[in-house]
């Protein structure tokens, strides 16, 4: 025990040496980054404001060479947009902003209620309206950082606990996109130049920014390898999608809603992501369930963030099909959640800076990178057989010491690549430990 607790202080300081280093090597204005703005630019409070769900026309075919196969716009967009219209005059709404998602075939209306009517009973309204096809109110999601973590928690850097440049000569994520639903992520950051594949903002009402979560959400899942600064990804060579669908407050980490989230996920589904990596939690939705079951469908792996609040782990990672992950150490986790480096792990942060950072959000971005890894060794892998061979062929290796008597560990990475891979990938110091290895089961 003793050798142990000395392991980890000793990687803890040895940790906090190199970060220091890396800080007092940057120009003073990049390493004292201004805290976050207050949400004086936020949306408008959920509470007033509905989203409008009106369908789509099945794709037609068109014969001359112009088929594309996808859905029509001009003539039924339109359309669309004068009953969005006239049912926003006849209840009392003003339309506020719209967006086509055509992977669940719907198109999808903001308005907000001019007067005092509840926003209960104009949904419920809305919903018998023949013309609509759903109505519900806009949800608020955030971050899952762990706030003000205990500094004395073990250090749990993947490349210790997970054997990262083991696991690198294995696989590195070569060939898969990874999107990113967060707040906005810094594409020019030392650790991301060449990982951003492309980046969108989908939140019209705050000004675009490179934000802290989205950036360590980031660049735990993919930032450079071997470029001689900061830290590397758990996939480096897989391509990042990055959608800013948050954005951050002086409050939680980084605030959402059902209509920014729903754009990304959309975006994310029509733009051939394999994994969506969503870092944050808030109640059940019904458009967002759409758009994880078509993404499920579609054969898109899904990694959602336990929160600690909830006892089912909170939307989405609850949802049927979603991968939930949750820190090493972090209490009250559901049953079937992973648990993966989440406390005081070391990250790319704006400005070219990095930090040490805690929550089931970091959590998650380690188990998507470790996906895509093993989508790199079995790209046809569908989401249920990802989710078991995460699930069902990974051990359970312990924290070095658990705080406060907490049931802490990681899942076994090497154990998970290995299985898709067909080989140890790590350390097999003997026969039996070889031969229990799970193998993977034919495609």
């Amino acid at each position: 025990m003793k050798t142990s607790l000395a392991r980890a202080f000793g990687r803890a300081a040895a940790l906090a040496a190199a970060l220091c280093a890396l800080a007092c090597a940057l120009p003073r204005a990049q390493a004292d980054a201004p805290a976050p703005e207050p949400d004086t630019h936020a949306p408008a409070s959920a509470p007033r404001q509905v989203l409008v769900m009106l369908r789509m026309p099945a794709p037609h075919f068109r014969p001359d060479g112009a088929y594309g196969g996808g859905y029509t716009d001009d003539g039924t967009r339109a359309a669309r947009r004068r009953v969005a219209r006239d049912l926003a005059a006849a209840y009392g709404l003003r339309v506020v902003d719209d967006w086509p998602m055509p992977a669940i075939g719907i198109d999808c209306f903001m308005m907000e209620a001019d007067g005092s009517a509840p926003v209960e009973r104009l949904v419920d309204t809305l919903t018998h309206d023949p013309r609509v096809a759903w109505a519900q109110s806009v949800q608020d999601y955030h971050g899952l950082d762990a706030g003000g973590a205990d500094p004395l928690l073990p250090v749990q850097p993947a490349a210790h606990v997970w054997h990262l440049p083991q696991l690198h000569r294995a696989a590195t994520g070569r060939g898969v996109t990874i999107a990113v639903v967060d707040s906005g992520a810094d594409a020019g950051h030392p650790d991301l130049a060449g990982q951003v594949r492309l980046r969108r903002n989908f939140v019209d009402a705050v000004p675009d920014a490179a934000e802290a979560h989205g950036t360590a959400v980031a660049g735990i899942v993919a930032a450079r390898a071997g470029n001689g600064v900061g830290i590397a990804g758990i996939a480096p060579d897989a391509q990042l999608l990055a959608l800013r669908a948050c954005w951050e407050t002086a409050g939680p980490p980084a605030r959402c809603n059902s209509f920014t989230l729903g754009k990304a996920i959309n975006f994310a589904l029509m733009n051939d992501a394999r994994i969506i990596n969503l870092s944050l939690g808030g109640p059940p939705d019904r458009l967002l369930r759409a758009l994880l079951d078509a993404a499920l469908a579609r054969g898109v792996a899904l990694v959602g963030a336990v929160d600690p609040a909830q006892p089912d782990g909170g939307f989405p990672a609850s949802h049927p099909g979603v991968i939930a992950v949750a820190a090493e150490t972090q209490r009250g986790v559901p049953a079937g959640a992973l648990r993966a480096p989440g406390t005081d792990v070391p990250a790319s942060l704006p400005g070219a800076r990095w930090g040490m950072v805690s929550g089931s959000s970091y959590a998650t971005a380690h188990v998507a990178g470790l996906a895509a890894l093993m989508l790199e060794r079995r790209p046809g892998m569908t989401p249920a057989r990802l989710r078991a061979d995460l699930a069902g062929g990974a051990r359970v290796l312990p924290a070095a010491f658990t705080p406060g008597g907490v049931q802490a560990g990681s899942m076994d990475a090497c154990a998970a690549l290995g299985r898709a891979a067909g080989a140890c990938v790590c350390q097999c110091p003997s026969p039996s430990a070889t031969a229990s290895l799970p193998m993977p089961r034919p495609r």
